[in-house]
């Protein structure tokens, strides 16, 4: 009788060990890593550019990394729940546009151009971009890609305010390396950079 107490108390013990909750999981950080080696030639004589603030879909105000299950409902966004970006989509994606731009001219804030204009130089050209865009998309359960969609419209600088030059929407899929969140940040980062290179381009031809 003694045995089989002992053998119940322990079986008991066993059993409320394997009741205990996991360590709860921890919680990732993510941006875009190391920038991308550049090959764009440094040229001074381009014009200096003034980047404005991002604007941003109301969705992309956050820091959650989103996706979407294309396959199962097109119409809703989901937030990975152990993955934030560092900042939000909009102020990353800006940064590494500034990133890519400063290789070939003098790209400035807001900040610095009101210092600029104050000795009475001004920027002559203005880039404001609009966010649209940016999730993990899943078209299957296997398939899947990071998805950016983003406006750029150019201006210039006149003693009468801003002059519209140019606008261009850009929208990019890079393929996702794994269906998960660690995926979705990279094929995101990799949409990023192609986004940053073709914005390039486009102002050369300005």
């Amino acid at each position: 009788m003694i045995r089989r107490l002992l053998s119940l108390v322990l079986l008991s013990a066993l059993a409320a060990c394997s009741a205990l909750p996991d360590k709860p999981a921890r919680q990732v950080v993510y941006d875009f890593g190391p920038p991308p080696v550049g090959s764009v030639v440094p040229t001074p004589s381009r014009p200096a550019l003034l980047l404005a603030a991002p604007e941003v879909n109301v969705t992309l105000e956050s820091t959650a990394v989103l996706y979407r299950l294309a396959y199962d409902d097109a119409y809703q966004l989901r937030p990975y729940a152990l993955a934030r970006w560092s900042a939000p989509p909009g102020q990353l994606v800006s940064q590494r546009l500034r990133t890519v731009l400063s290789r070939d001219r003098a790209v400035l804030d807001e900040t610095a151009s009101a210092a600029l204009a104050q000795r009475s130089r001004s920027v002559p050209l203005v880039l404001r971009v609009r966010l649209e865009e940016f999730n993990h998309r899943f078209d299957s359960a296997s398939d899947s890609k990071g998805v950016l969609r983003l406006r750029g419209t150019l201006l210039e600088n006149t003693p009468a305010g801003e002059r519209f030059v140019a606008q261009r929407s850009f929208d990019i899929e890079q393929p996702a390396p794994s269906a998960d969140a660690a995926g979705g940040v990279r094929a995101l980062t990799a949409a990023t950079d192609a986004v940053a290179r073709d914005i390039a381009a486009w102002l050369e031809q300005r």
